[in-house]
């Protein structure tokens, strides 16, 4: 078994010392997690995995002005002398920064004098905590670059999407991402003039278990509703996901049939021929699954659920060989493969269904941001980048699912199974404010991506059933957030 140990600072709080249970060790081009068991024994945080080589130490820390993010070491070997906690993860941070500069800088990226200082002190900052090792307390100092590499990582990434927007304009004259929200009623009067101006398309989803409560009834009114106003008003429309593999996504009669995958497929496949055989001619693009790569509802594996994808993607290229399939991947970055339960990581997952031949229109990114168990571990915008960029490589467009919540408190509308929790927190926590920087931040970064084919807001309201608590850009009572705002003026500023 390889063990990796790690010094850590004193006096850490009980809640720091609680996250990291949510620490692994990770390896491999794509950066995939394995099971780790992770404790804090003294004053060092041990890892122990079955694999015996090299590989990084993933794990949340509070950075300061950045918040409670999951945060990585760079690849270390095994040894039996511990590494000093927070020295490695500076090294880390920096040695990303650093790395993703030089990259961009080869395809053109034009840094400015505040960068290029920022990044220096950030080298300097760690020069000074690795030496203070010979001390044997470099703590403070190591806290300080991590926090500086934080912040030059933020000044880099903003720098380059307002250079790759500029390049793109000078190219097209307008970028026609589709920049939608998704809508499970239609939109109250005193709402509708603020969607519209801040989003130029709307995605309707048709959960399974809304639409098809019981075995063979169908309520598609409020679909009807939906699609009904969305051409009245001009607004072009994204469907789905027709079959979310989560508790709340899939109808409680169909739970009957656990590890029956045959009679599974084929009720999947009929609601997805009957949907796509409703609209047929009205609605083109279609989000088919989401969450099928982390699905544990049904009990299926990994490869039942692959064959089950490709399954109903079948189903709906039989109605429309024209039509435009997405399928959806939950937790990206791979925080479920700590899990002993599954085989296959996201980008595998996504590698497999395009090698068996599956003509997918967009991968969608669920950045559904600190809501556990479906969301993922708080991240910043570097990461977030980065990960866009390895899903590039397989040449398929993508897709980005967005949320972060505006409170903390408990929210009666939202899937009883997910929790706030346990999955970090963007700059100051969960308020309006932070959810309108983290939208503004977030957004910007996916419409500037070239390969980005759709940023979607995952969910319109509070006051309806919904996946992530305080998610939605209109509160409970009906009050538009300030985040409703930000995305406009993302809009306004990048898609005209």
């Amino acid at each position: 078994m390889g063990t990796m140990s790690f010094l850590l600072p004193n006096g850490l709080s009980l809640p720091a010392n609680n996250e990291f249970a949510r620490a692994c060790l990770a390896t491999g081009y794509d950066h995939t997690p394995v099971p780790t068991k992770v404790r804090v024994q003294g004053d060092r945080l041990i890892a122990q995995r079955e694999l015996d080589e090299s590989g990084y130490l993933r794990t949340p820390w509070l950075v300061d002005g950045i918040g409670q993010v999951m945060s990585a070491t760079a690849t270390l070997m095994e040894r039996d002398l511990p590494y000093h906690f927070l020295v490695e993860l500076a090294r880390g941070k920096l040695n990303q920064v650093r790395s993703q500069t030089a990259e961009w800088r080869m395809i053109g990226l034009q840094t400015s004098p505040a960068l290029d200082q920022s990044l220096s002190n950030a080298t300097k900052m760690f020069a000074q905590a690795a030496l203070a090792m010979g001390e044997g307390n470099p703590d403070q100092q190591a806290q300080l670059a991590l926090r500086q590499s934080y912040q030059t990582a933020s000044q880099l990434i903003h720098l380059y999407i307002d250079q790759l927007v500029q390049v793109r304009k000078q190219r097209q004259a307008k970028i026609q991402t589709p920049f939608a929200c998704r809508l499970r009623t239609v939109p109250a009067p005193v709402h509708e003039p603020m969607l519209r101006q801040t989003f130029n398309a709307v995605c309707l989803p048709m959960t399974w278990r809304a639409t098809e409560p019981k075995e063979s009834t169908y309520n598609w009114t409020p679909v009807d509703q939906l699609v009904e106003w969305a051409h009245a008003a001009e607004m072009p429309i994204i469907a789905g996901p027709l079959v979310d593999f989560s508790a709340s996504g899939l109808p409680d009669w169909l739970l009957t049939w656990n590890g029956d995958f045959g009679s599974l497929a084929s009720f999947a496949c009929d609601y997805i021929e009957t949907a796509i055989s409703r609209y047929r001619g009205r609605i083109r693009r279609w989000q088919l699954v989401a969450a099928s790569n982390i699905a544990d509802q049904l009990g299926l594996n990994d490869d039942d659920m692959l064959r089950l994808t490709a399954r109903m993607a079948e189903a709906a290229l039989q109605i429309d060989s024209e039509l435009e399939l997405v399928i959806g991947i939950a937790q990206p970055w791979g925080d479920y493969m700590t899990s002993e339960d599954h085989t296959y990581n996201p980008f595998v997952f996504a590698d497999t269904l395009l090698r068996a031949g599956l003509p997918v229109a967009a991968f969608e990114m669920e950045w559904l941001m600190c809501a556990a168990p479906r969301g993922s571990y708080a991240r910043d915008l570097l990461e977030s980048s980065r990960l866009l960029d390895m899903f590039a490589v397989l040449g398929a467009p993508l897709q980005v699912s967005l949320a972060y919540p505006s409170k903390s408190s408990i929210d009666p509308l939202a899937d009883p199974h997910q929790q706030l929790s346990g999955g970090g927190h963007w700059q100051a926590g969960f308020t309006p404010e932070a959810q309108a920087d983290w939208a503004s931040e977030f957004a910007s970064l996916a419409v500037a991506k070239p390969y980005v084919s759709g940023v979607i807001w995952h969910q319109f309201s509070d006051a309806e059933p919904h996946l992530v608590p305080h998610g939605g850009l209109v509160d409970a009572n009906g009050n538009i957030k300030p985040a409703m705002n930000r995305l406009r003026q993302v809009r306004d500023k990048y898609l005209g």
